[in-house]
């Protein structure tokens, strides 16, 4: 049995959290001019889109050298640039809001647990973490929010609502929630440390699923530690005859696990491509041999991005596994970490991503096999009509299997 653990790390990504990214340090600049020109140059020569939003980016070098004479002053003059991509994707980081996103991907966070997103101009939930303040409170993938502790979020970036949201553990913050074809709703939530949990075998909906199906619900790619825990579930699992892979309400997270996790189901072929500012399309491809054979559902909804996706798209294309469910969010852009002296960091949109067939899902997302939508009365009912779809097609497939085996 193969090794799959010794590719190269890549974080993808969400989120947030959020989102697909490669780790890079870049600790060159030791004044505040020096740093707002080292991000300059960083988006200069590697931001996806070589027209930076149809923009002379060269007018943004020297813009504020003589306004700049602190950190904070870098970091407003920063932000303001960063804003001129239109892209809610790149951004720029400060220590706190640094070491955040460092503390997500080590496994642990601070806040309400929840994963937001900006889609059409809208503020939106991309998907509440399991078990947090955030699920407890009753928010849900597609949420939209309206006002921020009374404040509209018009126009508001990704970045500015986190920090509104984020706090101190122990105190509240206010949301008013948009949910479709219902009346807006506030939710006051407790701030928290959240623990970012990457595998479960509990059903969301706390229904039961049959001895002989392995079910596996993976609700974030973050933490490193996800592929080893994914593949540890395997291993125990070789008496099973198929395995339903939960990837509902899941943001994304590494790369580099859609990518370990996929291999684990797939002998060869392609898992993803992704193709630079310059056009150079690089494809990773699955190693030969696979840890099982055994048939494969994968359930996703409207809160599945990114590296989600990649994990869905790769088991769809190579028709290694059934999707179940409804389309997922369509995050389909690849952000690399900069780390930035003074412990800040800007995570810049370097790529984009296509499935094996050669699918841009950015905006789109994957549509599955069979369509399967959960509504509120379901939820409120208990009933996961997608999970029961996920058990009988699994059945199905197993009898299949045995039949053309005889």
């Amino acid at each position: 049995m193969r090794n799959i653990m010794r590719k190269s790390f890549i974080f993808m990504g969400l989120f947030v959290i959020l989102f697909g990214w490669i780790i890079r340090d870049n600790v060159f600049a030791y004044t505040p001019v020096e740093l707002y020109d080292n991000v300059w140059r960083l988006i200069n020569t590697k931001y996806v889109d070589q027209t930076n939003n149809s923009q002379n980016w060269n007018k943004w070098r020297h813009k504020y050298d003589k306004y700049i004479r602190t950190n904070e002053d870098a970091y407003v003059a920063i932000n303001t640039m960063v804003a001129s991509l239109n892209d809610p994707y790149t951004k720029f980081l400060d220590p706190k809001e640094f070491a955040e996103e460092t503390s997500s991907i080590k496994g642990s966070l601070k806040g309400i647990g929840i994963q937001i997103g900006v889609k059409d101009g809208k503020l939106m939930v991309i998907a509440p973490i399991e078990d947090t303040p955030a699920e407890r409170a009753g928010l849900k993938a597609d949420d939209e929010i309206l006002e921020i502790d009374g404040v509209s979020t018009k126009g508001i970036t990704v970045d500015k609502a986190a920090d509104k949201i984020r706090g101190k553990e122990g105190t509240q913050v206010t949301l008013l929630i948009k949910r479709k074809d219902m009346e807006p709703k506030s939710y006051t939530i407790t701030r928290a440390e959240i623990e970012v949990k990457s595998i479960s075998q509990k059903t969301p909906l706390e229904m039961k699923v049959p001895d002989d199906i392995s079910y596996i619900r993976l609700s974030s790619f973050i933490s490193r530690n996800a592929a080893a825990e994914f593949k540890a579930i395997l291993d125990q699992s070789q008496n099973k005859k198929g395995f339903i892979v939960d990837l509902r309400s899941n943001p994304g997270g590494l790369l580099s696990n859609a990518i370990y996790i996929s291999d684990m189901f797939l002998d060869g072929g392609t898992i993803v491509s992704t193709v630079d500012r310059d056009g150079y399309k690089e494809t990773s491809r699955a190693t030969a041999g696979v840890l099982t054979t055994k048939p494969v559902v994968v359930l996703i909804n409207k809160g599945s991005a990114s590296a989600s996706e990649i994990f869905s798209g790769a088991m769809k294309d190579n028709r290694r596994a059934v999707i179940i469910g409804e389309q997922s969010f369509g995050k389909g852009l690849v952000q690399e970490i900069n780390k930035l002296p003074y412990e800040a960091g800007i995570n810049i949109t370097i790529q984009k991503y296509l499935t094996p067939n050669g699918t841009d899902i950015n905006k789109k997302g994957i549509t599955p096999d069979i369509v399967v939508e959960l509504t509120e009365d379901d939820i409120k009912n208990k009933n996961d009509v997608q999970l029961k779809k996920a058990i009988e097609v699994l059945n199905q497939m197993t009898m299949t299997r045995g039949l053309a085996i005889q």
